[in-house]
């Protein structure tokens, strides 16, 4: 048994206090997160680029990705029917309400959404009972975030998650807070300001308590970024979240929809393979260095823009570096020297493949009957 609390969301329990982040394109589909959601935890499903294997998605991405969306849910409640399963939504995906909508109508238990700040996300879902979560990674933006829907909707976050500076994928930080929190840096174990990025838990933390007093009810806060090990996770509660967001440590699992090379990828990287890089999205982002990154980030080289995917909301093919799309598809096909590979700064710990259950028992500290 986890001596851990579960994670109460209004109505909706989940037995741990795990939510499985999403990732994007096609590395949490309904595998993943409906694998999560059975093993007692929340699942989550990445709307970005999601209908990529769709036969009209070069032609047609919106409509493919909308159209997979409720398949993708549909899979992953049929492997957890009781389980509390949602999608995360990047707030910078171009047609960001329509993706809302569409996962509303899907049946989403919870939509989780970043990369941007979700200023308009009461009103998309109003009236249905989906959860939203904004992401955010400092208590401005925590502020921000609260105070815009206390105003303007009359209505609070059902969880805030706050993802820190060892996070995966997209960050949300300037490269000036990386350097100050020591993570951006190949040798991030050794000079990452623990204390520093604390600090700014607790008053995010305390933000949330405040709005959530307000409103006569609890904002539950999840910490994410760094989260590999049962002791992260005791730290995180320590901290007072509620509960943990995980993504990396889920990647090399057999239920994670990423290829095998993929998985591999991670398997084969050594911490000085972790690298900070620059998204076309405009945000610093955390990848493994491979021949992608060596001709991009490090030679500057530029990948020139033959298709859009229409993926972004503000993107100028004409001058970004690469495809981010083409680029993350690659990942998910398992074309890794032409791929970026998103990752948190923990991917070199990975050494096996693991299931789903036992990731979880490990981080909650439960012994597996």
């Amino acid at each position: 048994m986890s001596g851990l609390k579960s994670l109460k969301l209004g109505e909706l329990t989940a037995k741990y206090p795990i939510i499985q982040g999403g990732m994007g394109v096609g590395i949490s589909l309904h595998s993943l997160a409906g694998a999560v959601a059975r093993a007692g935890g929340i699942g989550i499903i990445s709307t970005a680029q999601i209908g990529f294997r769709e036969p009209d998605f070069l032609k047609a991405p919106l409509e493919a990705n909308l159209r997979a969306i409720k398949a993708e849910f549909d899979k992953a409640r049929s492997i957890a029917p009781k389980g509390i399963i949602g999608f995360n939504i990047m707030v910078a995906t171009r047609n960001y309400a329509l993706y809302v909508k569409e996962a509303v109508k899907a049946g989403a238990d919870i939509i989780i959404s970043g990369a941007g700040l979700p200023i308009s996300l009461p009103e998309l879902v109003e009236g249905a009972r989906t959860k939203i979560a904004p992401i955010v990674s400092t208590a401005k933006s925590a502020m921000v975030i609260c105070k815009m829907w206390d105003r303007k909707y009359n209505r609070v976050p059902d969880l805030l998650v706050i993802e820190g500076p060892l996070a995966g994928g997209h960050l949300g930080f300037s490269k000036e807070d990386l350097k100050r929190y020591g993570a951006d840096t190949d040798n991030v174990s050794e000079t990452y300001d623990q204390a520093a990025y604390d600090e700014e838990v607790r008053r995010i933390i305390k933000i949330a308590k405040e709005y959530g007093d307000k409103y006569q009810k609890q904002i539950p806060v999840a910490l994410a970024g760094g989260i590999y090990t049962h002791d992260d996770v005791m730290h995180a509660m320590e901290l007072g979240a509620d509960a943990v967001q995980v993504a990396t440590r889920f990647v090399t699992t057999e239920e994670c929809d990423a290829p095998d090379s993929y998985k591999q990828a991670y398997i084969n990287a050594k911490k000085e393979d972790i690298i900070i890089t620059q998204s076309p999205v405009g945000l610093p982002g955390r990848a493994i260095k491979n021949q992608f990154m060596e001709r991009i980030a490090i030679r500057g080289e530029r990948d020139k823009v033959t298709h859009c995917y229409q993926c972004l909301e503000h993107c100028d093919p004409e001058t970004i570096p690469y495809c981010i799309t083409k680029a993350l598809y690659h990942a998910a096909e398992g074309l890794l020297e032409n791929a970026l590979l998103f990752c948190g700064s923990n991917a070199y710990r990975a050494e096996r493949i693991e299931t789903v259950d036992a990731v979880i028992h490990e981080l909650v500290g439960a012994v597996q009957a």
